[in-house]
């Protein structure tokens, strides 16, 4: 229970977080992340009930030694991994692609300003370097100075290295290496409870046979 309680609070904050909502708000049509940030949060709920489900069934099943109920938690497990490696398989084979795709939303909106072709992409481009702190990019252009001094928030220099491209990468990082973490971590627990469902069924299975052998009914 408290691993799907933990999954699904990872996945209510990577929904709603500041950074993430404000870069899905942004996002064109065609960019990928978008899709990407709903499926990862409707995946993480039903993965988090899935797992959550399992454990009730599990304990109710050991408490009241059903075997009906421990064929239910089996089968609960059993969906969890199914969903868990294509997951798992996803972010090895996939791994810069949500990266990629928030720095795209990035130089987009700053590549606008920058042309100042939108009075509306200010106000955004004001909003990610406020939310992510960090201030402008380097351009092989050389004319950004102009942008970033009317853009970045007070306080942030963009000699001192924040650049927002790195900023991004180092964020998604750091969180994709917890929701790594959190994915094996879940894997594990999965195939474990499999291995103790699958035990206690043979084990209630096994022990009614046992108990009947030997009795018999007169007629």
């Amino acid at each position: 229970q408290l691993l799907g309680l933990s999954i699904a609070t990872l996945s209510t904050v990577t929904h709603y977080g500041l950074q993430f909502t404000l870069i899905s708000n942004v996002s064109l049509d065609s960019n990928t992340y978008r899709v990407i940030h709903h499926t990862a949060f409707y995946f993480g709920i039903c993965l988090s009930m899935t797992l959550i489900l399992a454990a009730l069934l599990s304990s109710a099943a050991t408490v009241r030694e059903s075997q009906c109920l421990t064929a239910m938690g089996f089968f609960c497990f059993a969906l969890a991994f199914c969903g868990l490696i294509p997951a798992a398989c996803w972010r090895y084979t996939h791994s810069t692609e949500v990266e990629d795709s928030m720095m795209d939303v990035y130089d987009f909106v700053y590549e606008e300003v920058r042309r100042n072709t939108s009075s509306f992409r200010r106000h955004e481009l004001t909003a990610i370097h406020e939310a992510f702190l960090c201030c402008g990019k380097r351009s092989p252009f050389g004319d950004t100075a102009n942008v970033e001094n009317k853009m970045c928030p007070s306080g942030q220099v963009h000699d001192e290295g924040q650049d927002c491209l790195r900023e991004i990468q180092d964020f998604l990082k750091k969180h994709m290496d917890f929701v790594f973490s959190l994915l094996g971590i879940a894997i594990g627990f999965t195939v474990y409870g499999m291995f103790l469902t699958s035990f206690l069924w043979f084990s209630m299975h096994f022990s009614s046979n046992l108990y009947r052998k030997g009795k018999y009914i007169l007629r």
